[in-house]
Order: structure tokens, then C-alpha cells, then sequence
């Protein structure tokens, strides 16, 4: 948990310092925008195969190495003489964070025991909604006492402290080395079906996942446009707009905070659906806000109740999908959600230059409620109940071996 918390605060210094230096070296606001489009982009390259790497080889030693390898870029990156080497480390950084997430969802999974990851995943929660504070806090700070090249170098610490910590964590997996096949596209073809079994025998696993990763676009899609919302319709200040981050930020901690202490007395579904249709109704509020107050109210009561919403979609997939197969299936997820996001962007970029942007975020935030709504209705079926399980049993359905 120290680890994944000190690493996070390290990914928002991070994003300070190389959003400011970029800007510092080149003026344009085109080149910032262009680091949002370079994670996405990478994990549609990447999101093929990291799953068959990550899935026959130690979790524990992947997360152990891109976080060295980050360690050691960013670490870099003051020395770089020009924006296309910095480009090219942000991919390697991108391509290393993609190797870390499926690594982190599978070993938390085979570390925490069923009954137990639930607690675990809301307290991290409250670990990432502290770092979304204190990152950027330190972050500025850094920046301001030394400079953005110090500010890096010390970003580098962060990672490699998080690193060492790992190395105290016990090796849950005996891999025999002579096993593990070669990368090839025989391979992958072989654990797409593997991943195209999976789905198809568990449809409702499926349904649920990549339901919540559908609805979550249209909340990213609104995110893209916020500051040029917030700004250029709302009329906020970028002062206000910096106090409102703060302030959905502050929503955030304390939501998680009451999630790590209360979440045994919570179910699984209800911390879903009340996280999902709560956290909707705050981007309906954003999207009909008229004044600095009126969204304040939308984003404190979306960043209180996203943290519910993730933790327990969290806990519902480590319980419902093997981890033998886990890579693998959280990267392929991965892929589509990158692919979908990189369209939205697009598209809601050029839609915002044909019609209103007002019009544009209303519809995105009435249809995200309509499809939470109906996401809420098909968790919260009876029949669907034993998926919500939080103990040792085990569906025979989901007992699918590989391998």
C-alpha cells in the first residue's frame, strides 16, 4: 500500500513538472496536449501482448521493473536535448505503465484474500484520491523552491523507493522458466482466443466490466473539455478553476476516508450502483452549472463518490476473473478502453467546433445517467447476486484453467 501510495504521488509530480517543461520548451499548448494523447496511443500498440508477457512470468518482478525503468527516464529526461527524445521517453514511460497496471491488478489479487480485497481496494482508493492532493502540492512546491529539472530528479526517488518496498513482499508464484513460451504471434493469436473464451463463457463478467468501462468514457470525454467548459462557457477564472480541482479533490479524500473505515458495512453492489448513479448526477449538476458554486457542488459530489465506484468495480473483477488469466484479460479490457478514448477525443474535439459545447457535455451526461441507470438495474438483480460474493466460493463458471 506505501508503495502504490508513494508511486502515485510520484505519477502527479511527474505530470506537474513534464506538463511545465514542455511548455517552457516549446510555448505551445498543442505539444501539452499532445502528452494526453500518448498514453492511450501507446496502450493501443502495447495492449497486445503485455497481457502474454505479464501472465507467465512474477508480478511481483514486473512491477518491480517499470518502476526502475521509470525511475531511470524520468530521471533522464532533464538531460534531453530536444522535444522528439523527450517524446520518445514519454512513450517508454507509457509503455512501462502498461506493463505495471495489469501487474498490480493480478498480484493484488493472488496477495489479498477474497474476503479482504474489498477493504484493500478501498483503502487504496483512499491512497490515490491523498496523492491527487499532495502530488500536484508537492509538485508545485518542488518547482517553485528548486526548479523542474530538480523536481524530476527527485520524482526519480519517489519510484524507486516505491521499488525497494516491493522487494519485502513475498513471491506468491513458482514460474518455471522452462515453461514460459516465446512471444510470438502463433502466441498471441493463441491467448486472444484464450481471452475470446473467457468472455463468451463468462458473458455477465463481461457485460459488467466492459459496461463500466463504456459509461466511464463518456466521463472521460467531459474531462478532455473541462478546463475550455469551465472557462470559456462557465466563465471561471483559471484561479477558480485550480481552487475547484483542489476542492474535488478534498471530495475525493473524504470519501475515501469513509470508505476505508465503513466499507465492511457496505455490499459490493451498492457500492457500485450508489457510486456509479451518485457519481453521474454530479457530472449532470457540472454540465447544467451556471456559476463557480454550482460546480463546485457537481465535482465535490462526483470525486466523494468515484472512489465507491472504483474500489468496488475493482473488487468485483479480482473476484471474477482467474488470475492465471488476469494479464492478459485486464490488458485486452485495456485495449478497447484506449481505442474508444482516443475516437472520443477526436470526436468530441470536432463536434465542440460545429455546435455548442454546452450542448455537447449536457448529452454526454444525460446518456451517461440513462446507461448507469440501466448498468445499476443489472447489478442489482437477484439472480446476479453470487457474483457479488466476497468470500472463498468460487463459481464453477469462472473456474476456467489455461495453459
Amino acid at each position: 500500500m506505501s508503495s502504490i501510495g508513494i508511486s502515485s504521488i510520484g505519477d502527479f509530480i511527474y505530470l506537474v513538472a513534464i506538463n511545465i517543461m514542455v511548455f517552457q520548451l516549446t510555448g505551445s499548448a498543442a505539444a501539452v496536449a499532445g502528452l494526453w494523447i500518448i498514453g492511450p496511443l501507446t496502450n493501443i500498440v502495447t495492449k497486445f501482448w503485455t497481457g502474454s508477457f505479464i501472465d507467465y512470468r512474477s508480478k511481483r518482478k514486473v512491477m518491480i521493473v517499470t518502476y526502475i525503468i521509470r525511475a531511470i527516464f524520468i530521471f533522464l529526461i532533464p538531460f534531453v536535448p530536444n522535444m522528439a527524445v523527450i517524446y520518445g521517453i514519454l512513450v517508454i514511460l507509457s509503455v512501462a505503465k502498461a506493463f505495471f497496471n495489469p501487474s498490480s491488478m493480478t498480484y493484488v489479487a493472488i496477495l489479498i484474500p477474497k474476503e479482504k480485497r474489498k477493504r484493500f481496494n478501498s483503502i487504496r482508493s483512499f491512497a490515490s484520491s491523498g496523492a491527487f492532493i499532495i502530488g500536484p502540492a508537492i509538485g508545485g512546491s518542488l518547482i517553485i523552491l528548486t526548479s523542474v529539472e530538480v523536481t524530476l530528479w527527485m520524482n526519480a526517488i519517489f519510484f524507486l523507493i516505491s521499488a525497494v518496498l516491493l522487494l519485502f513482499l513475498p513471491e506468491k508464484e513458482n514460474i518455471d522458466k522452462e515453461s514460459i513460451p516465446t512471444l510470438t504471434i502463433a502466441q498471441l493469436i493463441r491467448d486472444f482466443t484464450v481471452v475470446q473464451k473467457f468472455i463468451l463463457k463468462n458473458k455477465y463478467v463481461s457485460f459488467v466490466y466492459l459496461g463500466f468501462i463504456m459509461i466511464m468514457i463518456f466521463s472521460f470525454a467531459m474531462d478532455a473539455q473541462e478546463v475550455v467548459f469551465t472557462q470559456q462557457v462557465v466563465g471561471l477564472s483559471e484561479f477558480d478553476y485550480s481552487l475547484l480541482i483542489s476542492i474535488t479533490g478534498i471530495g475525493s479524500v473524504f470519501g475515501a476516508f469513509l470508505l476505508s473505515v465503513f466499507s465492511n458495512k457496505i455490499s459490493l453492489r451498492y457500492m457500485i450502483t450508489i457510486g456509479l448513479i451518485m457519481m453521474t448526477i454530479g457530472y449532470v449538476i457540472y454540465a447544467f452549472s451556471w456559476s463557480f458554486t454550482s460546480i463546485v457542488v457537481g465535482f465535490v459530489i462526483l470525486g466523494f463518490f468515484n472512489v465507491f465506484l472504483n474500489a468496488g468495480i475493482m473488487t468485483f473483477y479480482q473476484n471474477n476473473v482467474p488470475v492465471d488469466i488476469m494479464g492478459r484479460v485486464t490488458s485486452i479490457y485495456d485495449l478497447i478502453q484506449s481505442s474508444i478514448q482516443v475516437f472520443f477525443i477526436l470526436v468530441i474535439g470536432i463536434a465542440a467546433d460545429l455546435v455548442s459545447l454546452r450542448l455537447i457535455i449536457v448529452t454526454l451526461a444525460l446518456v451517461m445517467l440513462m446507461s448507469s441507470i440501466i448498468f445499476s438495474i443489472s447489478v442489482l438483480k437477484q439472480n446476479k447476486k453470487s457474483f457479488y460474493r466476497e468470500d472463498d466460493y468460487d463459481k464453477g463458471e469462472l473456474n476456467l484453467k489455461v495453459k
